[in-house]
């Protein structure tokens, strides 16, 4: 699962967003790019120590400022089901040249996922 296609998905879904200065924004996302900004809706801003609120009617953040975003479980199941469906239109996924692996252990050990917390700090160059 990329996270450009989670966040495609996740449009018109309520989110939070935090970013690296520890600000939060709780709001509905209403676009994204491929530079990961974000335009949210009826946003709530929190400063960084907690201690003041803000409401906006709308704002926009720089895909670089964010440190991680938290989507609804929804959103991930919807990003699952679609990756399922594109895999049986064309014909079953296959792996390039090499075909697809046989056996494995699926996903390396890591357990199911509750809450996606994309760490967003390894895109910064």
């Amino acid at each position: 699962m990329l996270p450009l296609s989670l966040l495609n998905t996740a449009q018109g879904h309520p989110m939070l967003v935090e970013l690296k200065n520890g600000e939060t924004f709780n709001g509905h996302l209403v676009n994204c790019d491929n530079w990961m900004n974000l335009t949210l809706r009826e946003v709530i801003q929190t400063s960084p120590e907690g201690n003041r609120f803000w409401r906006l009617p709308e704002c926009y953040i720089r895909g670089n400022t964010i440190k991680y975003l938290r989507v609804p479980d929804e959103i991930i199941e919807m990003v699952k089901e679609d990756a399922v469906r594109q895999r049986q239109a064309t014909g079953g996924g296959g792996r390039g040249r090499g075909g697809s692996r046989s056996g494995g252990g699926g996903n390396s050990g890591r357990g199911e996922v509750f809450d996606v917390i994309f760490n967003i700090s390894y895109y910064d160059y």
